[in-house]
């Protein structure tokens, strides 16, 4: 990416992976919305973007989760000519809520990608998604990459594109590798006090103790 390229992401872990992994070379090169987890609003934004700066390139880096809020502008980009570019990462399923909902005793329930099984979890095999060929029936051009060379390569083809391109990424996922380290700070993200399931129970009680240490400045 070039110096003047623009960087628009809202939802997801992405934003809190750019805050600690990319360095903004200037003062509206990075595009972020950290407050609410604005889910779809990227690629809208990114044909805002492009509009309002067309001689930059404009990058919107999705989830899988972020690409199914809201794809459909990708036919309006293809229709008006505005070459966007879209990271896609899939990685079959809302993996950071289902991280807050292991943390709070949910289980990750219903937030993974998954067929419900007969005793009603949605633990059986992966559904076939393939985002891939979506973004393409849209009209967009679809890069897969499968290794970090390939990403690399996908990236510098589609930044000198002329037309809505779409980079196309698998990772892994929390059934594969273990996931980032734990913040050093606490989210107060209240757990049910009623509940009977043991990660909830435990949960509430992990939820309690750190209620306890909370330290008020006003």
């Amino acid at each position: 990416m070039d110096d003047s390229d623009i960087v628009i992401n809202a939802a997801g872990s992405l934003p809190g992976d750019l805050h600690k992994l990319w360095r903004a070379r200037s003062r509206d090169q990075y595009h972020l919305e950290y407050g609410y987890s604005c889910m779809g609003y990227e690629i809208p934004a990114a044909l805002g973007v492009k509009l309002a700066a067309p001689e930059r390139e404009v990058w919107a880096l999705v989830g899988d989760g972020t690409y199914l809020m809201m794809p459909t502008e990708i036919v309006t980009a293809v229709q008006e000519g505005v070459a966007i570019k879209v990271l896609l990462v899939q990685n079959h399923g809302y993996a950071s809520i289902g991280g807050l909902s292991a943390a709070v005793g949910g289980e990750r329930f219903g937030t993974a990608y998954r067929f419900r099984t007969q005793e009603g979890t949605y633990t059986g095999a992966p559904l076939p998604v393939d985002l891939a060929a979506n973004a393409a029936s849209l009209g967009m051009r679809v890069l897969r990459a499968g290794s970090v060379r390939e990403l690399r390569a996908a990236l510098a083809e589609a930044r000198a594109a002329d037309t809505p391109t779409c980079v196309y990424v698998e990772t892994e996922t929390s059934d594969t590798v273990s996931g980032a380290p734990e913040a050093q700070a606490w989210w107060d993200v209240p757990v049910a006090a009623s509940a009977t399931r043991t990660p909830a129970v435990t949960a509430r009680e992990q939820y309690e103790r750190h209620v306890s240490t909370r330290r008020r400045h006003l």
